[in-house]
């Protein structure tokens, strides 16, 4: 490694620390080719990265190679003075003079992974299921009756779960919407996929990206209970959310 790439890999690493809990884990080259995908800038951060980072392909890549924290392809200010940070430290006083094309490799810091709050995600209660993590969110702490408009209070309750996808950008989501027997098949089909819907739509405004989601409706079929009694309804009205390919039991360890 030439020395230029030690010293971007310390400033990065530095940043990193002083940005986000938890130490990088993995790092990585990335070689800069006209080949290559132009990166753009979006987000409130942008306007508080430095003019040579804003301006050239290879500074763009930079930042978001290493310093989209979470890869919702948006630069926050916390992100952008973490880039900052660590473009200072390799350019010196005359950032203005920086050559970014006569450099040959640029050192990817991975993102930092494992920082979730474990405790958290242990009181959801994942069970294990064929297709891997699943955890049930009861309607009624979700939404009102007969509605998919999400409760003040349903926001909190999926925090934890959008902090571990931000953090494990590599797990994919199902989400599956039930319903009880009241109604009409075609209602009951209708709503529970408005309210599968309205919880990606809300992991979504937390900067977990939509894409990684799979949601479906599934309306009275199904049921874990009986519709026979109120206690039995209310346990078949539910959103289940499974992390696939992941082991129930790695959130049933640590505090």
């Amino acid at each position: 490694m030439n020395r230029f790439a030690k010293t971007f890999t310390a400033a990065a690493l530095s940043a990193l620390s002083l940005a986000a809990a938890g130490p990088a884990v993995a790092q990585g080259r990335w070689d800069w080719s006209p080949g290559d995908r132009a990166y753009r800038l979006a987000g409130p951060g942008v306007p508080l990265l430095y003019p040579e980072l804003r301006a050239s392909p290879r500074g763009r890549a930079f930042v978001m190679r290493n310093f989209d924290f979470d890869r919702n392809g948006f630069i926050s200010p916390r992100e952008a003075r973490a880039a900052n940070r660590a473009f200072a430290e390799v350019a010196g006083e005359r950032r203005d003079r920086f050559d970014w094309d006569h450099r040959d490799h640029v050192v990817v810091v991975e993102q930092p992974r494992g920082n979730w709050d474990h405790r958290a995600m242990r009181d959801y209660g994942f069970r294990q299921t064929a297709r891997g993590a699943t955890l049930n969110l009861q309607e009624d702490v979700l939404y009102k009756t007969d509605s998919d408009v999400l409760r003040p209070g349903a926001i909190d309750k999926l925090r934890p779960l959008a902090g571990y996808l931000k953090s494990e950008p590599g797990v994919r989501v199902a989400i599956d919407g039930y319903t009880d027997s009241r109604g009409t098949e075609a209602h009951n089909q209708a709503l529970s996929e408005r309210r599968a819907a309205s919880v990606r739509t809300a992991l979504d405004a937390m900067g977990v990206v939509r894409a990684r989601f799979v949601v479906q409706g599934h309306g009275e079929s199904n049921p874990v209970a009986t519709n026979a009694t109120p206690e039995g309804m209310r346990q078949n009205r539910r959103v289940e959310v499974t992390l696939l390919g992941q082991r129930a039991d790695r959130f049933s360890r640590g505090d």
